[in-house]
């Protein structure tokens, strides 16, 4: 390996002055160019810098015509300048005209120079610019003046990044770094957010670039190397990392990256030409990235963020940078961008400040996105590619409804969400006023509007939302936010705080609905083909039921004096709610036995999720004192639609005729035997298919509390008697000529209902 010569050690050390220095931008360019030419022994040096309309401008030169610079220009792609920027790649030419891809621009006068080299100016893998060095002999320049000046495109990375040359950029035209991007991802949460981006794990900008000991930043190479292959190692080894899977995929990959010889040869050899050991890991990452980036293989690319996030943990290891950027220096309006992250990790942004999160990864089932869900804050899933190209403090709005981000949007786009914000604003302004009416229809049917809840930061929407109680409380979000299993006192303590704030309103828990697709970290599970099949919910605590014991214990120890309303998940048959109920009398006994108070009304319920039940509609009646009919899963399972295939989500109606047949059926069985039925799923909490269910006999629905003012705004317009005689014989049409969804619509607008 050769050492970088004097020569170059001199320049960058010169060009960090030069970037202290209280020059003007161009100035400041113009100077830069000029020392490179002098070390490098080059007649021209010049730097062009990426637009955002995808041209490469000439903004500085030593040796070409001076008359160019803001005027030359190359697209991407085209002539030697703009194949250095698409392939990310440097040339090294002793012969540049003679080259396939070369293009002679009159205006620089550069015909009469012949050899040529030119490498990217990357930061974080994109492309901002690129510098060039030409002579008029013919020559290959060595491979530490290659190294010098990818060296020293770094120093340029930093400039343009911060945005000082957006000074010298001619009016109307904005850099490749500024420019306005729009990327399409999933809708997780719906809801519109304008704020500021803030990265989950901040860039770490690495200010040091230059190092005075080559062996010693080795010597710091190879123990930074070292704990990280120990903390990976550590990973791997706890119990909480089950023996096979996809995350423990991840961290194998990770494993076999940190012991890479290939890549620590690369950062050993950028250490012995001159870098410290945090710029060499920058400067490695960056190459590797701007080469993978451009990969179409789907397995590389994904291979390509494990090794960037491999490097940024190194990086963090050699600059004792933590990460996060929870709690101080957090914007107003803050929107979260994040490859992915933990629950428990969302909870530590004050909520006030939040006004989206969005996801490169995760999936609509994710526990952060059920913790963002929880919070009411927009979230949008699968945004390939936002964290490399956003900046903290960028502009951002997050459209939820859409599954839409903008970054950095254009005057005219931010003025139009402004309006939709301040619409949205209004009609919630609107809702808020219904709050305190009771939620009775046009015809006298008083409905009974309850709110799902999970977490404690739901609970003040009790009040704000105005309604009833809560219709289901997801208990297992505390056990997925959780690092490890919670203890019996720490679960009694949490449900004594959630009945505390609800303050009197009824709260039916849920019994634990782990397992599946619904994993726990500390909690080995099984590797499942179809998880929503599987071992989950009842199926899990009947063949664990020390889980369940506890629970019910803390349940019954919390609700002392109180009443308590609790219900199973995921009932296939009816002796699976007497084995619970089994359970539940040997918790009750005990207490009692040790003199424990006990709650003053039991309520003893079950969801309706899966089909069976329907062939066990009366016993099921028979046997509880109030049912909840899951309608997300009982649609999933009834239609076998997999909810997150975006193939077949979208091709099954959950208003269409054989849906709302099922769900009428439990309706009548609830009826005929005295047995109240609550719906909780995502049909409850929007106004059509609300609207439907009024019509097929429900008169308690449970939603998401920011549903209930539109739901309750539907129903005080509604005749339900009406709507049910109307959408009862529409269901029983054997030749049907409209839909379902067709009918309601007419009939809401017909009748002057919100929608």
């Amino acid at each position: 390996m050769r050492d970088l010569s004097a020569g170059p050690r001199v320049l960058l050390k010169r060009l960090r002055e030069l970037m202290a220095e209280p020059l003007g931008p161009q100035e400041r360019l113009d100077q830069i160019v000029r020392q490179i030419a002098q070390n490098m022994v080059a007649e021209v040096c010049s730097v062009y810098v990426l637009r955002a309309d995808g041209v490469l401008e000439l903004y500085a030169t030593e040796g070409l015509n001076k008359d160019a610079v803001h005027l030359a220009q190359l697209k991407m792609g085209q002539g030697l300048v703009g194949t250095i920027a698409a392939s990310a790649q440097p040339l090294n030419l002793s012969d540049a005209q003679a080259h396939p891809a070369f293009r002679y621009l009159p205006e620089t006068g550069e015909e009469i120079y012949h050899s040529f080299l030119g490498v990217p100016i990357l930061r974080a893998g994109r492309t901002l610019g690129v510098l060039v060095v030409q002579n008029k002999a013919q020559r290959n320049y060595r491979e530490e003046e290659v190294e010098a000046m990818e060296t020293t495109a770094m120093l340029l990375a930093e400039m343009v990044a911060t945005g000082e040359l957006k000074k010298i950029t001619r009016p109307g035209l904005e850099l490749d770094l500024s420019r306005p991007v729009t990327i399409e991802g999933d809708g997780y949460n719906e809801g519109i957010g304008l704020g500021y981006v803030v990265l989950h794990e901040p860039r770490i900008v690495v200010t040091n670039l230059l190092n005075d000991d080559a062996d010693k930043e080795v010597n710091r190479l190879a123990e930074a190397l070292g704990s990280l292959r120990i903390s990976i190692d550590d990973m791997l080894s706890r119990r909480d990392v089950s023996m096979e899977g996809e995350h423990r995929e991840v961290l194998e990959t990770y494993r076999m990256f940190a012991h890479d010889r290939g890549w620590v040869r690369k950062l050993e050899e950028a250490i012995r030409n001159g870098l410290t050991a945090e710029a060499a890991v920058e400067k490695v990452q960056s190459d590797t990235k701007a080469r993978m980036m451009r990969l179409t293989d789907p397995y590389l690319r994904e291979r390509m963020h494990d090794f960037d996030d491999l490097a940024n943990r190194l990086l963090r290891q050699l600059t004792g940078f933590g990460p996060g950027a929870t709690g101080d220096g957090l914007p107003q309006d803050a929107i979260i961008l994040a490859r992915a992250m933990g629950a428990a990790e969302l909870l530590d942004y004050p909520r006030a400040n939040l006004r989206g999160l969005i996801l490169e990864e995760g999936a609509v089932t994710s526990h952060v996105v059920i913790v963002a869900r929880a919070m009411g804050i927009p979230v949008v899933g699968q945004a390939a590619g936002v964290v490399a190209l956003a900046e903290n403090g960028d502009a951002m709005i997050i459209d939820g409804d859409e599954g839409l981000v903008h970054l950095r949007p254009v005057n005219d786009l931010q003025r139009a969400y402004e309006e939709k914000v301040k619409l949205r604003a209004r009609r919630q302004e609107q809702f808020r006023a219904l709050r305190d009416v009771e939620p009775i229809t046009r015809d006298g049917r008083r409905i009974n509007l309850q709110m799902n809840a999970g977490l404690l930061v739901d609970l003040p929407q009790l009040f704000e939302s105005g309604a009833s109680g809560i219709g289901l409380f997801r208990t297992e979000l505390q056990f997925m936010i959780a690092s490890k299993m919670p203890k019996a006192e720490e679960q009694e303590e949490f449900y004594r705080a959630v009945l505390r704030q609800a303050a009197g309103r009824p709260v039916t828990f849920r019994t634990l609905d782990i397992g599946g697709d619904k994993v726990v970290p500390y909690f080995r599970g099984h590797e499942e083909e179809n998880p929503a099949l599987g071992w989950r919910a009842i199926r899990l605590v009947l063949d664990r039921p020390g889980l369940l014991r506890t629970q019910l214990r803390a349940l019954l120890k919390a609700s002392a004096g109180a009443e308590l309303k609790m219900m199973i998940p995921m009932v296939t048959e009816v002796p699976e709610i007497r084995a619970v109920r089994d359970l539940f009398q040997k918790e009750l006994q005990h207490l009692s036995k040790f003199g424990h108070p006990l709650p003053r009304k039991l309520q003893f319920g079950a969801m309706l999720e899966v089909p069976a039940l329907l062939w066990q509609l009366d016993e099921l009646m028979a046997e509880v004192d109030f049912v909840s009919v899951g309608s997300n899963d009982l649609f999933q399972f009834s239609m076998a639609v997999d909810r997150g295939n975006a193939r077949v989500a979208d091709r099954f109606d959950t208003l269409g005729r054989p849906f709302l047949r099922i769900l009428r059926d439990i309706a009548r069985a609830g009826e005929r035997n005295g047995t109240t039925v609550t719906l909780c799923g995502e049909m409850a909490g929007k106004p059509l298919s609300a609207m439907a269910l009024l019509g097929i006999g429900y008169r308690s629905v449970s939603m998401s509390p920011t549903s209930i003012g539109p739901v309750k705004a539907m129903l005080l317009g509604l005749d339900v008697e009406q709507l049910a005689e109307m959408l009862n014989t529409a269901l029983d049409e054997r030749s049907p000529s409209m839909s379902i969804r067709e009918i309601l619509t007419q009939f809401a607008q017909a009748h002057n209902i919100p929608l």
